[in-house]
């Protein structure tokens, strides 16, 4: 029924009509108990009467008021008078995104402040389980004051709701049918699988937002067609025009994210609203915040983004680095610029920094000019350092009583993973054995026992404390952080072994497990700021350059301090200092072709990782990691002869077939990681695994027909499986607890690493595995085979100066014959060889290394 001005429904009075459409009337109206103007929504007399439409209704109003944030228009009341069923929302004055458009394209700033505003809104329906489905301009409301309010929740699904149906409209979106099979939302801005009438989950939002982000910034729509079935076959088949051919001035970083929101396929894009929300902020310059309002307006532009000009003197002057002219340092939060003293000056690479209980005594874990890892002291009233009597061994936390933990004699799985040896100690005494296999620890804050990351059987977990496991996984864990109150352990937790990508997540006693943060393609270093009441860590969407975030326990997350180069967060003490160490690495390969004299440096990007080189020594596969390889890393194909790098595709390299022809890569995205083949010349991209199992290695068998990976069921640690590349379910080799993995040339067996010993395995299933003798298990690296009955071997000491002997070794003699001695590259840390490729008959090569600063800083003023 229509309203008339002066009429009551319960406490309030009607003042006027404010709009009406096909699926309602809208009203200003009086709210006598609280004294305030609302708007009141009812139905069409039409639709009053439908109890299909009621309920849709009422569907709205419940999901709405499920929801309590301020980018989703707030609902008051929601009742039945007279037969007039009516919901109480609050006033919103301003215009809807269409109408703020028009026919034009927003400036690029007001685009992704509004996007900022609508991806924190969707973050919030989604985290209570409600999807929108029908996100489109006229479902987005821009207030006076510049904050956006999503509306129309009517086609929404809550947790418990199947997933409905209806109709089609190229504008306005009319009530949900019920005939099975019929398509939902709007024309122009439903996803693939809604097009399809699949079911749908919350990605489908994602690729409405990005439909919307793209008509925002181009003044175009994605994807438009002269009929709907054109349209909705756009939706299907044709990517949009790139931004440079519509606005070169466009930033390329925002047509990225774009296109990763409007994949075809759900898996393709954003994991959550809540990851796009932290991708759009790190290139707005807004911290991160529960109101998109608030972080909009909280920190005036000008105080976003500092000059390194306008702080060189307060920067300079409180001993802080100077950064390359025309960077800026970026510290959202604080009003007054950060003071930075610096604490070393060697040349090297810090991996870990630690406060003790004083915040006057720092020590941390460093390999200075070329020497070896050990531990040094610092103190804030000094620039000297002094190396304490602990070699090959990282400070990784330090006890209320003054007491260290360290881990000593680290062994690599892959990357990063590197457990050791727990040790405990006092300041410059003699450490003791705690306990093996320990990736990182902390101390409770009794200063009598630990949390811990240990590896057992091949998987990670978290012990809270030694010997309670609350948390297990088929990746592996670091930086465990006990809260003071003893009851929390944050952490950062890492899907693929050896890689660094990961977010910040929290866990009881008891082994509840929330997640704090977005996904990082780079996280390392977490410390509880100052409060109690964030944990802190250093986080880089993309590449290398991480940033220090700060996150709320319940998500809440923000940026605190950005620099150029990376930082790694060491601790926070009471008053607030910050203790940082602040890198400029790169990673790089160097390789000798067959018949070769001299190497040649074979780096393409910033963050090169050789994976594999061809049987004839002619080409090698690598893996891009860092800022130019882009989000989800890249997979390059270089000749040996200096030509220029191509790229095969996103994920990271793990395998090159014997003919040349493809590439097995690892999909890190979604988790669990899947494979992919990819092709290195004409053909089409295909999936090789599409199941529950985490894969973290393959390896092509010679006969060109199968594959061999290293994959986890959920629950339970990695074994070896085999599987056809043509399909079909993969079929398991080993025990689980398998750690590495090599086939012999005739395909026939695969050595790998069972409870640290190297056995060979049947791959077909028709021999018990053997011992693998004469190789020393703990000394010794397996490069590749020479032969069935041979390998070739290294020793994982190098000699004085960094050099490697490599040597072939006969399996079933046990003799050993010099190949090669391969030097390292000058450059490179510690004079070391990173991963060593090598032919089998030792004629051609590529060693990785890297290069790297670091300098460790004390921070004041931040917040």
């Amino acid at each position: 029924m229509s309203l008339h001005t002066g009429m009551r429904l319960g406490s309030y009075e009607i003042l006027n009509q404010l709009g009406a459409g096909g699926m309602g009337e809208v009203y200003r109206a009086r709210d006598a108990k609280l004294n305030r103007d609302v708007a009141i929504k009812v139905l069409p007399d039409a639709l009053s009467r439908d109890p299909a439409a009621l309920a849709r209704f009422e569907r709205e109003a419940q999901a709405v008021a499920a929801l309590s944030h301020p980018n989703i228009l707030a609902i008051h009341d929601f009742a039945t008078q007279d037969s007039t069923t009516y919901a109480v929302t609050e006033l919103l004055e301003g215009d809807t995104l269409r109408i703020r458009m028009g026919e034009h394209a927003l400036p690029v700033r007001k685009g992704i402040e509004y996007a900022i505003q609508i991806v924190r809104g969707i973050a919030a329906a989604h985290e209570r389980g409600i999807v929108h489905r029908d996100l489109k301009p006229e479902n987005i409301f821009i207030t006076r004051d510049g904050v956006v309010k999503i509306l129309d929740f009517g086609l929404a699904k809550a947790p418990a709701a199947a997933v409905g149906v209806g109709t089609v409209t190229s504008g306005e979106t009319r009530m949900a049918q019920t005939a099975a099979g019929v398509v939902m939302g709007t024309v122009g801005y439903m996803s693939p699988e809604q097009v399809r009438a699949q079911p749908l989950d919350h990605r489908t939002d994602i690729f409405s937002f990005g439909a919307i982000l793209y008509e925002m910034l181009t003044g175009r729509r994605p994807f438009s067609g002269d009929s709907h079935v054109e349209t909705m076959n756009a939706i299907l088949k044709e990517d949009p025009p790139e931004f440079a051919e519509i606005n070169p001035s466009l930033p390329g970083s925002l047509d990225r994210i774009v296109r990763r929101c409007l994949e075809k396929q759900p898996e393709d894009r954003f994991h959550s609203a809540h990851d796009l929300a932290i991708a759009l902020e790190a290139l707005s310059g807004t911290s991160h915040s529960t109101s998109a309002a608030a972080a909009a307006a909280a920190v005036p532009p000008a105080r976003r983004r500092v000059p390194l000009a306008a702080m060189a003197a307060a920067v300079i002057g409180a001993g802080a680095v100077a950064f390359a002219a025309g960077h800026v340092l970026w510290a959202p939060s604080a009003w007054k610029a950060p003071q930075f003293q610096r604490l070393t000056y060697r040349r090297g690479l810090i991996w870990y920094s630690r406060l003790m209980p004083d915040a006057t005594t720092i020590l941390y874990s460093a390999v200075w000019d070329a020497g070896p890892l050990r531990i040094y002291s610092a103190r804030v009233d000094s620039p000297d350092s002094a190396p304490l009597p602990y070699e090959n061994a990282d400070i990784v936390s330090t006890s209320s009583q003054g007491e260290l933990a360290l881990i000593a004699h680290r062994r690599g799985i892959g990357g990063f993973t590197r457990p050791g040896t727990l040790q405990r100690a006092t300041l410059g005494g003699a450490s003791r054995d705690v306990l093996e296999n320990v990736q990182d620890a902390d101390w409770m804050p009794d200063g009598t026992s630990f949390v811990v990351t240990h590896q057992v059987d091949g998987r990670f977990r978290l012990e809270f404390p030694i010997g309670h496991v609350v948390y297990e996984t088929s990746g592996w864990i670091s930086d465990p952080r006990v809260a003071r109150d003893g009851k929390t352990v944050a952490f950062l937790d890492h899907p693929v072994i050896g890689d660094d990508r990961g977010k910040a997540s929290i866990v009881d006693s008891a082994g509840h497990v929330s997640r704090i943060s977005g996904e990082c393609e780079s996280v390392q270093g977490l410390a509880w700021s100052a409060d109690r009441r964030e944990v802190w860590f250093t986080c880089s969407q993309k590449g290398l350059s991480r940033s220090l975030e700060a996150s709320t326990l319940d998500g809440t997350q923000r940026t605190v301090l950005r620099v150029p180069g990376s930082l790694r967060l060491g601790g926070i003490a009471p008053d607030g200092t910050v203790l940082v160490s602040h890198d400029i690495a790169r990673r790089g390969a160097s390789g000798m072709a067959r018949g070769g004299t001299a190497e040649r440096d074979l780096s393409w990007l910033d963050w090169t990782q050789p994976v594999a080189l061809s049987d004839d020594g002619s080409t090698l596969l690598s893996t891009e990691e860092g800022e130019g390889g882009g989000v989800g890393y890249g997979v390059y194909l270089r000749k040996l002869d200096g030509s220029p790098a191509v790229r095969l595709g996103t994920g990271e390299a793990l395998d090159l077939s014997a003919d040349g022809r493809w590439v097995i890569a690892q999909k890190l995205d979604p988790s669990p990681t899947q494979l992919i083949l990819l092709p290195t010349g004409a053909g089409d991209v295909r999936t090789l695994t599409n199941d529950a199992l985490t894969h973290d290695a393959a390896r092509f068998l010679p006969d060109g027909k199968r594959f061999i990976f290293m994959g986890s069921e959920p629950g339970k640690a990695p074994r070896l499986w085999v599987q056809n590349l043509d399909g079909g379910a993969p079929r398991p080799l080993t025990p689980e607890g398998i750690s590495g993995m090599l086939p012999t040339p005739d395909g026939t067996r695969a050595m790998a690493r069972f409870k640290g010993i190297r056995m060979l395995y049947s791959i077909d299933g028709n021999a018990p595995p053997d011992p693998v003798k004469f190789v020393d298990n703990a000394t010794e690296a397996v490069l590749a085979f020479a032969s069935d009955t041979a390998v070739l071997i290294r020793s994982v000491l190098p000699r004085p100066g960094g050099a490697v002997d490599v040597v072939r070794l006969d399996l079933s003699t046990g003799a050993r014959t010099p190949v090669r001695t391969i030097q390292p590259v000058p450059e490179a840390d510690s004079h070391q060889i990173g991963q060593l490729l090598i032919t089998a008959d030792g004629a051609a090569y590529v060693q990785g290394y890297g290069v790297s600063q670091s300098d460790l800083y004390l921070v004041r003023g931040l917040k």
